[in-house]
């Protein structure tokens, strides 16, 4: 059983991190830490974490990725997960984790997906498919590998001390979670769980200047990134990388235990309890 850490940067966001507390509070495998990095809230933040149980570290610099940063570099567990404050993560999410990366020694994060809540029901739909599923598609063809979801992720400890030092932190326009996508290394063992799951706020495309500037945000962080290593190369390494993972897993016995086949799906349909396959719910 690996220890996990939960990070939740958090700016002013005190009601709905409040929601995120509730649904960790009731996970079917307790996180053996939350950590909520306070970046400067003027709200009652820090009072709502401490009320909840989690452990508050400050980092007064403002920017999701100085708040990731602070809260990864705080972390004690094995494997640490990463919450927005308005994810609110399905029952099973922490045991999940604890059981991927318990299997598979060879995998270094795991990224997963959510629905949206408040907003129309039209919203909800273009974050699915479009928002995300469009994110997932792209960057992947543009990094060489699956990219992080940033309110759904988790890595271990050891690989965040091993890129800490190459993620931009002095850039205020750094995307963290397609950073941190970037700087890990071309043979890191990174998948993407459909049944990682958290419901997240529809508030991103409440306008299009929200919106807009976190596409920016993206694109700017990319081009950073590809000025450092070109995509060619980066694509190469990539492929390269999971060449080399899949035979460590041969030699581990685990071979493509991420990709069952048919046999096996049915096996372990079969075997999964009503808490894996539950949907997640608002505990609050």
């Amino acid at each position: 059983m690996a220890t996990l850490s939960v990070v939740i940067p958090s700016l002013n966001d005190a009601e709905m991190l409040r929601h995120c507390l509730a649904a960790l509070a009731v996970q079917t495998r307790a996180p053996d830490e939350v950590i909520v990095v306070d970046n400067g809230s003027d709200d009652d933040t820090a009072e709502v974490a401490r009320a909840a149980g989690a452990r508050v570290v400050a980092e007064p610099v403002r920017g999701v990725l100085r708040a990731t940063a602070a809260g990864f570099d705080a972390a004690t567990g094995e494997v640490v997960g990463r919450l927005d404050a308005d994810s609110r993560p399905a029952p099973d999410w922490a045991a999940r984790l604890d059981r991927r990366f318990s299997a598979d020694p060879t995998l270094t994060a795991l990224t997963g997906t959510g629905t949206f809540y408040g907003g129309s029901r039209f919203w909800h739909f273009v974050g699915r498919h479009v928002y995300l599923g469009g994110y997932l598609f792209v960057f992947r063809a543009v990094i060489g590998h699956v990219p992080l979801f940033g309110s759904n992720f988790a890595m271990r400890r050891d690989a965040w001390t091993g890129i800490r030092s190459r993620v931009h932190l002095d850039d205020p326009h750094a995307h963290d979670d397609l950073d941190i996508s970037l700087v890990l290394p071309p043979d890191a063992g990174i998948e993407f769980d459909p049944r990682l799951h958290v419901q997240v706020s529809a508030r991103p495309f409440e306008s299009w200047a929200g919106f807009g500037r976190r596409a920016s945000w993206a694109f700017h962080i990319v081009g950073v990134n590809l000025r450092e290593v070109p995509w060619l190369r980066r694509v190469w390494r990539c492929a390269r990388g999971r060449r080399d993972r899949r035979r460590r897993q041969r030699e581990l016995g685990l071979r493509h235990p991420h990709r069952p086949g048919p046999l096996r799906r049915r096996a372990r349909r079969a075997r999964e309890t009503p808490e894996e396959t539950s949907r997640p719910v608002n505990p609050a």
